[in-house]
């Protein structure tokens, strides 16, 4: 029989590693409204699943002269579990250790821990509540830093990557969750940005609170650089676990599918949608009554307002959804929005979701501030990003789709693979009046009483989508009722697409 001390000194260190910083520092976590990380980890994983790793590593001693306080564990816990009965890996930042500050013990854990996420082909989930590279350890916390970003992008489009704001995260630490596939933040307790309030004062004389240089409001509205706000951290953590619904583990497998999916309802969607182009209507409309019920999760929902993406599902399959909106600035594309599609669009081909494309587009937004903010650019990422995935697209022209907005929007000749349109439908270089101001110039300064007539003259023969179909640039004009059977017999018929294209390296994007 062995000792009982061996035992008692086993379950020694596994309390200290439990009880991370210690009561008090879990109080004061508790009273800034944040969870702790175990807290945490047992909203985010099935009840049990979860086994810990590397709860007894520790800091070795550096002589930097202080000798720190070593805690099991090292502020950030690390494991594996289920969620919704799959394998998934995730690392949960403790701020009541060291602020959660990530030395070289704390940045090993992680490292190790992508590693096995790789290996296994599962996904990897960071929580991140952190006061940054830790200060006493020095060049061994940056260079944790950098072993965790080379990670990131060696899985990047292997794996699904979510990182989850629960506190700070500033400096180099942001660009972790700047290379995964979904940032996730909460109102009022996280914030991201490189430089903090007190070196923008000193170097640039700004006065700037945390929540407004880089609160979760500030990056779903502003700089579009999260996904999903969440007003606490369970909500949050349940919406992750919604996320991953949707998502195949890795990129040779495809999404997981349902049962018992309730199907939209495409027999209204002549009331959704006027069919005077210059009538504004909410694309969400045409979106639910398109997919499955209550299956859309929107990505992004508060920034570049213009373009609506997002996971739904049809017949109980994954889906990703493009589409413009008509309610906000037209449905116009301009450089933040080509940004967002593009982004989503290479997310869905990564992950082997098809793509749903819902076009009323009239224009790549003009004026000075999108051409010198690079609309060229931006506009060529939405391009490129359409050309180059390779799984099932499928585009609907619902009213408008004019001139290059309409070639970025996944037209026929882009790549797509099925491309159908209602019967109010107007493909064209542009709108008639504009037509006609340009081709009847001088007939409309001898005679301007005969715009009008022009005009339905000009809409009677090119605004329609039979022309396009006679030429094969549509395959077919649907009735909207018809939209959800169409596209899912579509992608009956597209799931075992292949497309061969030649080898490189990769592409270059026009970043």
């Amino acid at each position: 029989m062995w000792d009982k001390a061996v035992f008692e000194e086993l379950e020694r260190r596994e309390t200290a590693s439990r009880a991370g910083g210690g009561a008090a520092r879990m109080a004061k976590q508790h009273a800034a409204g944040k969870l702790t990380a175990r807290e945490r980890m047992d909203i985010l994983f099935d009840p049990g699943t979860f086994t810990e790793i590397g709860g007894l590593i520790e800091s070795r001693p550096l002589d930097f002269g202080t000798e720190q306080e070593r805690i099991p564990g090292d502020g950030v816990i690390t494991g594996y579990g289920k969620i919704h009965g799959r394998l998934a890996f995730a690392a949960f930042e403790d701020f009541t250790v060291f602020g959660g500050t990530l030395g070289e013990s704390h940045a090993l854990k992680i490292c190790k821990l992508q590693d096995m996420a790789l290996e296994m082909r599962a996904p990897l989930i960071t929580v991140n509540d952190s006061g940054g590279a830790r200060i006493g350890e020095g060049l061994h916390s940056l260079n944790g830093y950098s072993g965790i970003f080379l990670r990131n992008t060696e899985a990047s489009g292997v794996i699904p990557q979510i990182a989850v704001i629960m506190g700070p995260c500033a400096g180099g630490a942001c660009y972790s969750p700047a290379i995964c596939d979904f940032i996730f933040m909460v109102e009022r307790s996280s914030y991201m940005f490189i430089t903090g309030p007190q070196v923008m004062k000193t170097v640039t004389s700004e006065t700037v609170t945390v929540e407004e240089l880089g609160g979760a409001r500030v990056h779903a509205t502003e700089s579009g650089v999260s996904h999903f706000t969440y007003p606490d951290d369970k909500s949050c953590l349940e919406g992750v676990r919604r996320l991953l619904t949707y998502l195949p583990q890795n990129n040779r497998e495809n999404p997981p599918g349902i049962a018992g999916a309730v199907p939209g309802d495409c027999a209204g969607l002549q009331e959704l949608v006027p069919q005077n182009p210059r009538k504004a209507y909410d694309i969400h409309k045409v979106i639910d009554a398109v997919l499955d019920r209550d299956s859309f999760f929107e990505v992004q929902a508060e920034w570049a307002r213009n373009a609506v993406v997002g996971f739904g599902r049809l017949g109980g399959g994954t889906v990703g959804i493009v589409a413009n909106q008509p309610a906000y600035m037209g449905g116009s594309l301009d450089y933040h929005v080509s940004d967002k599609m593009a982004r989503f669009i290479r997310t869905c081909d990564c992950f082997n979701v098809p793509l749903l494309i819902l076009i009323d587009v009239p224009a790549f937004l003009p004026g000075k501030e999108q051409e010198h903010n690079g609309i060229i650019r931006h506009g060529a990422k939405l391009l490129y990003a359409f050309s180059e995935a390779s799984v099932p697209k499928i585009s609907v022209v619902l009213r408008k789709a004019y001139g290059g907005a309409y070639i970025a929007m996944n037209s026929k000749r882009m790549g797509a693979d099925m491309v159908f349109a209602w019967p109010i439908a107007e493909l064209a270089v542009m709108g008639a009046e504009g037509a006609v101001e340009i081709l009847f110039r001088k007939e409309l300064r001898a005679a301007p009483k005969r715009r009008d007539e022009l005009v339905e003259e000009y809409e009677t023969l090119f605004m329609n989508p039979y022309i396009a179909a006679a030429r094969g640039f549509i395959d077919e004009v649907i009735r909207p009722e018809d939209t959800r059977k169409r596209i899912l017999a579509a992608l009956e018929m597209l799931e075992k697409k292949e497309r061969t294209t030649p080898w490189k390296k990769h592409g270059n994007i026009p970043l």
